[in-house]
């Protein structure tokens, strides 16, 4: 098992040492959240807390996602950084590419680069990008990442993006794995036929088991046989080592660990080294007994 350290909306300060703790404590990744901007008038609702509110998104500090990955792969050596995930669609996906590849190249491939649709329909609007037909426009942005990250020459011809025949280098050493996060079949099926892996946003045990049992059934349907199928989990079977064999039987491959409720209105209080004293003991109780 693996496992990835998430912490969000704190002190953009805090991001770097928290890296750097989380890397000697023996975490495989951290993720990196993503968020552009803060319309000041929305009805939008957010698809991942039961209230569905987004006021607990004002003031907070979000460095852009690909810069503050740039500055964690600084300070560290050996951590993974995913981002949960980047609003792929909304950006242009050549710019995308030339980012996701340098950011691979100069951190020894190091980068699992999480990606999904934008579930705010103002993102799309003050990006100049049309929200109907997102899905459609998402595939058609990770083909464009898959072929343009491998160093290659690569054209494309599809409904939203028709790109001549270009290279772009460097090209990291290994390809980018694609993880793809959200809970609809579609972003399911999308994980499976053009990604490397999937990305759980949380929610209670019984829809994790649903997700896991419909993502193998489409794995199924689509003849997918790989060994190397990234699926990464926030629960609660995280938190001890006989709920971490129970999610290594359902097919997990990373957990998702956190040690506060991100979701609240105004700044994060809790200080740094709060923080890092409860990532450490999770690594000592949890991580070192799994992986000894």
């Amino acid at each position: 098992m693996r496992f990835s350290y998430a912490e969000a909306m704190t002190q953009a300060s805090y991001y770097a040492p928290l890296a750097q703790a989380a890397e000697a404590a023996g975490y495989t990744s951290m993720t990196v959240a993503d968020s552009l901007i803060y319309p000041e008038d929305s009805d939008s609702k957010y698809p991942y807390t039961d209230t569905g509110d987004r006021e607990f998104l004002q003031g907070k500090e979000f460095i852009e996602t690909m810069v503050m990955c740039a500055h964690l792969f600084a300070h560290t050596t050996t951590l993974r950084l995913t981002p949960f995930v980047l609003k792929l669609p909304v950006r242009p996906p050549v710019l995308v590419a030339k980012q996701a590849s340098s950011l691979a190249f100069l951190s020894n491939n190091r980068l699992g680069l999480g990606v999904g649709i934008s579930p705010w329909p103002e993102d799309f609007a003050n990006l100049g990008v049309p929200w109907e037909r997102r899905g459609k426009r998402m595939d058609e942005c990770m083909e464009i990442l898959r072929g343009l990250t491998s160093g290659e020459f690569f054209g494309y011809a599809g409904e939203f993006y028709e790109i001549d025949r270009l290279q772009q280098c460097p090209a990291p050493t290994e390809p980018i794995p694609l993880l793809v996060g959200g809970h609809a079949d579609a972003a399911l099926r999308r994980a499976v036929r053009l990604g490397d892996g999937w990305m759980h946003a949380g929610g209670d045990g019984e829809e994790l088991d649903r997700l896991l049992t419909r993502l193998a059934e489409i794995r199924k349907e689509e003849g997918d046989t790989r060994d190397d199928f990234e699926i990464h989990v926030i629960s609660y079977d995280a938190y001890t080592v006989d709920g971490i064999k129970r999610l290594e039987d359902k097919g997990v491959t990373d957990c998702i660990v956190g040690f506060r409720v991100p979701y609240i209105k105004g700044p994060d209080t809790e200080p740094l080294e709060t923080k890092i004293k409860h990532l450490e003991a999770y690594a000592e109780n949890i991580i070192h007994k799994v992986n000894p």
